[in-house]
């Protein structure tokens, strides 16, 4: 098993770090993989000036996953668009058609106080957010900043193809008929003829799934049911900007983004696995990331790409076993916890592993 470790900028060398030293044990056990490293964002843009490089291309091109930590840094927020290292992400995404993400929002009863809702509201919570992730207005042309009539004017362009939509329910609905069948698709029908488009093809396809029940949802109502009633739901699935902000949103019902894991698959389920919190300049070199999400984004490439099922419940397992111990990163901690940085938490998971 080949795969690409793009450790990126800000924390994402330390959290990849320990993911690494978890695949590693896992390797002593019998585990088949074989990892080589490559650079993205900020630093492929300080070795080579293009935050997603040829060499990095042909590494991802050529494993079977991709590891990534995350991109970024406001060093390089006045570079050309082109080469700031958010680029980087978008040009892998679209290079390896990664179209379909994935991105779970399950809260561990260890950690319900540490939501920022009421217990009885959250408790429980299992969320999975089905997110195009090729489309929309992140890269629809044309696009830009103009002069129009004496005044600059910035533009871009929502689009989807019936082609993209269909890729994306039929992966929605599949993730449903394995969980409780339950999928809500979300929209913005009313304003946005595009969206109107999106409602339509998702219908057609429910079709071919009668035994999964299809909603649809207004993006702003489902902004607020998220927050109000989010038991409600257990596969939702959206666009690309849509997808962007609600998972964040859902992200912090589980009382931390730092515990997050996510997958970008192809048609195929090859894919890029990533923690969904960024690269968090202002704690980099600290060591006190939380590196659970990573190495849950490990447990996701050993289940989706390379059906390891077993080895991926053995992480997950781990890792709900030293919140049970009581060990907490800051973003996590309590009262009457033991409180451990990046590295700590790395032993924590193997000794349980």
């Amino acid at each position: 098993m080949k795969i690409a470790v793009l450790a990126g900028d800000g924390i994402g060398p330390e959290i990849i770090a320990q993911a690494v030293r978890v695949l590693n044990a896992l390797k002593t056990d019998g585990l088949n993989v074989e990892l080589e490293h490559g650079l993205i964002g900020g630093c492929a843009v300080d070795a080579t000036g293009d935050p997603y490089p040829e060499a990095t291309h042909r590494l991802a091109s050529h494993a079977d996953a991709v590891l990534l930590g995350a991109v970024g840094g406001p060093q390089y927020d006045d570079l050309p668009r082109h080469q700031r290292p958010e680029r980087g992400l978008l040009a892998i995404r679209k290079a390896l058609n990664l179209f379909a993400n994935l991105r779970p929002a399950i809260l561990y009863p260890e950690l319900a106080n540490a939501s920022s809702l009421k217990y009885d509201v959250v408790a429980g919570l299992d969320i999975m957010i089905v997110r195009e992730l090729t489309g929309d207005i992140y890269f629809g042309e044309p696009r830009g900043i103009e002069m129009r009539d004496h005044q600059r004017v910035g533009f871009n362009t929502m689009i989807y193809s019936e082609t993209e939509i269909r890729r994306i329910a039929h992966v929605a609905f599949k993730a449903a008929a394995k969980r409780q069948r339950k999928l809500c698709s979300v929209d913005k029908m009313n304003v946005l003829e595009c969206t109107q488009l999106w409602r339509d093809i998702v219908i057609e396809v429910a079709k071919e799934y009668p035994d999964v029940t299809l909603s649809h949802m207004l993006v702003d109502n489902a902004a607020m049911q998220l927050v109000r009633n989010p038991k409600q739901f257990d596969v939702m699935v959206t666009g690309n900007m849509f997808g962007d902000i609600l998972s964040d949103e859902a992200s912090m019902l589980t009382g931390s983004i730092g515990m997050l894991p996510s997958a970008s698959l192809d048609e195929n389920n090859k894919g890029l696995y990533e923690p969904i919190h960024g690269s968090a300049p202002d704690i980099s070199g600290k060591d006190i990331a939380n590196p659970l999400a990573t190495i849950l984004s490990v447990a996701m490439m050993l289940r989706y790409t390379f059906n390891q099922e077993e080895t991926a419940q053995r992480i997950e397992q781990a890792i709900q076993k030293v919140l049970a111990a009581g060990f907490r990163t800051r973003d996590i901690s309590e009262s009457g916890m033991t409180s451990v940085g990046t590295r700590e938490m790395g032993d924590a998971v193997l000794s349980f592993l």
